[in-house]
């Protein structure tokens, strides 16, 4: 392991933007920074894809060769020791014509603590060589590798693997090992492949699981069930020994607004409702499930936390760049994410604060996708406290902000999902991968760095040790019932709620402290919202910020791709209050196509956002 800078608070955070007040006495006041040095974790070495291309020079130990680009390369979280991470690799160069073990996608386990396995290496195989007989009707997917809190188990994409052991032990052989498939029913009479559910999520319990799933109208929902092990299925596919997931509930609440209702001309924007967009994990004592919402705030995507048996929902990110990926501490107390904050990648379109979130009635997915560079991500791991952002208070970066070439503040090393903390609380484990054509090079402004990674690996696997602090125990486990209050039951072949839904005509939105906004929103065939006007007079939604102005905002969704966004932005809004600011296209507005399976940014005209007289700019075209 090879120590690095300690990361810094991210006092230069703090001025971007004022956060909006919780309102809540009961929250605490923000913590201070802390030392936390920052390791890279060891992988096995790399070699290339060629057969035969991983030798004994390369790897004397003969346990295998790994590929140099990232690929489906994932880092997971902790087993209970806190000592061994589980990461997701593709082994490449075994010889031709000869059975290896070491081929192909396999989770693995690499020691956190400077230590080796009986063999010598510091990492181990958990699924290579496992029987056939004992890995039947695998699902191809092996993405989001996760350890239960039993140790003996771990989710590996839609599969779990299992041992008669804990994972890491001498005892947990391959021929104790056994590989199950996932399979969500979805027809009443349980036939066919099933659903596809993706992102997965499992709960502290190890009893349940949350994950959330495409529609066939191009939306997407979440859904919590329970695992339940079938060793004889009689219906599905495929027909071996399985985890069938049941009891699923439906994260909609079939009494609540969403996020947007009307009441005649009068439009509400509900702050507090449960509009679960994306799951992406549990609180650390599994009573909060996380999610990304539609925005507050215009253009500003946040995480939020709804508690499984009240249905209270928490805002835990309020800074105006893009966070996902999300974990809990286990003893419920701390938060790392992933997020572009300090990058200034999304400034211009979420810097100016206290807007409603109308725009995002039809640029949402255009600025998900604006996010990313095509694969490259701007993340970097930020923590912070259960509560998350307020005041003047946007978390402690955890690796340095620096620009040496291959250090672990190197802006061109980006932060992956999904971060985790180890049981104890003292060490949280992250990955980054480095820029690559053509999100740099050839027509690309950016020249393509060279990687300093062992092999010139595209990938590295980090380690966060939080120096000051003690170990701590896991917080205890929430009990979920199989029905959660305020969710929807779902029985496989049940048709799934419909979203709420605007109709087009015009509107009054009414700020919570002053002012209006008068609205007007059109629709296609289909009922999608495609234009957003709106017209602002002393808006405001907090005291801190008052919003005047108007926007006029299109997306003609192309008619045979709807991941492709054209959006047609024309925008001259003034914030006064605790911050200056504009937010202003240029003259002939800013024109953006974007894919958001693809993120290639390309764009005419800026929309450019100026705080307290710092302006903000969209990226260049294909950066």
């Amino acid at each position: 392991m090879t120590p690095f800078l300690t990361a810094l608070a991210i006092g230069t955070l703090v001025s971007l933007a004022q956060a909006v007040p919780s309102g809540s006495t009961a929250i605490p006041a923000a913590p201070g920074p802390e030392h936390i040095e920052v390791v890279e974790l060891p992988l096995p070495p790399v070699a290339e894809k060629t057969p035969g291309a991983c030798t004994s020079e390369i790897n004397p130990s003969g346990t295998g060769c790994i590929n140099r680009a990232v690929g489906e390369f994932q880092a997971g979280d902790f087993t209970p020791d806190g000592n061994h991470v589980i990461v997701n690799v593709e082994f490449v160069g075994a010889p031709a014509g000869i059975a290896s073990i070491y081929d192909g996608e396999h989770a693995i386990l690499v020691k956190a603590n400077g230590k080796t396995f009986p063999n010598g290496d510091p990492w181990k195989c958990l699924t290579c060589g496992v029987p056939a007989q004992n890995a039947q009707g695998l699902y191809p997917e092996f993405d989001y590798p996760h350890v239960f809190r039993s140790g003996t188990k771990a989710l590996w994409g839609h599969n779990i693997i299992e041992c008669d052991a804990k994972l890491e032990s001498e005892q947990c052989t391959s021929e104790n090992t056994r590989i199950y498939p996932l399979y969500w029913p979805n027809r009443a009479d349980g036939s066919g492949i099933g659903g596809t559910p993706r992102e997965l999520r499992i709960h502290p319990d190890d009893v349940h699981i949350g994950f959330s799933s495409f529609t066939a109208q191009g939306g997407q929902l979440s859904f919590i069930g329970r695992l339940k092990f079938n060793p004889k299925p009689t219906t599905g596919d495929p027909l071996v020994p399985r985890y069938d997931i049941v009891n699923v509930n439906i994260l909609v609440d079939p009494k609540g607004t969403g996020r947007y209702s009307s009441s005649g001309s009068k439009l509400q924007i509900h702050a507090d409702a449960i509009a679960v967009a994306e799951l992406r994990g549990f609180s650390g004592a599994g009573d909060e499930v996380l999610y990304i919402a539609p925005s507050v705030e215009a253009n500003n995507m946040d995480v939020f936390a709804t508690h499984l048996q009240t249905g209270i929902t928490r805002r835990l990110t309020n800074h105006p760049e893009y966070v996902d990926p999300i974990a809990f501490s286990a003893d419920n107390q701390w938060i790392i994410i992933m997020d572009t904050r300090g990058s200034n990648r999304l400034m211009w379109s979420g810097g100016m604060r206290g807007i409603p979130p109308l725009a995002d009635l039809v640029t949402a997915g255009a600025l998900a996708a604006a996010r990313n560079n095509r694969k490259r991500r701007f993340f970097q791991p930020i923590l912070l406290d259960r509560h998350g952002d307020r005041g003047s208070y946007f978390g402690q970066r955890v690796n340095p902000n620096e620009s040496q070439a291959g250090s672990i503040g190197d802006p061109n090393w980006n932060g992956r999902a999904d971060p985790a903390f180890s049981p104890d609380g003292t060490k949280i484990v992250y990955w980054q991968d480095l820029v690559v054509s053509p999100a740099c090079g050839g027509s690309n402004p950016l020249p393509c760095p060279v990687s300093t990674a062992q092999g010139r690996r595209e990938y590295r696997l980090l380690l966060a040790k939080l120096k000051s602090r003690s170990p701590k125990k896991p917080a205890p486990v929430f009990k979920v019932s199989d029905q959660i209050p305020w969710a929807t039951p779902y029985n496989p072949g049940d048709a799934y709620p419909k979203p709420h839904a605007l109709k087009a005509g015009d509107y009054t939105l009414d700020g919570k402290v002053s002012g209006s906004a008068e609205v007007s929103l059109a629709v296609d065939d289909t009922g999608r919202i495609i234009n957003v006007v709106a017209n602002y007079t002393n808006y405001s939604d907090y005291k801190e910020y008052i919003v005047n102005g108007s926007e006029n905002i299109t997306n003609t969704f192309h008619p045979d791709n709807s991941w492709i966004n054209d959006i047609h932005w024309y925008s001259d809004l003034v914030g006064t209050g605790a911050e200056e600011a504009t937010k202003k296209t240029t003259k002939n507005g800013f024109h953006l196509q974007i894919e958001i399976t693809v993120n290639d940014f390309q764009a005419d005209g800026k929309l450019i956002t100026t705080i307290d007289g710092i302006s903000y700019e969209p990226p260049a075209n294909g950066t």
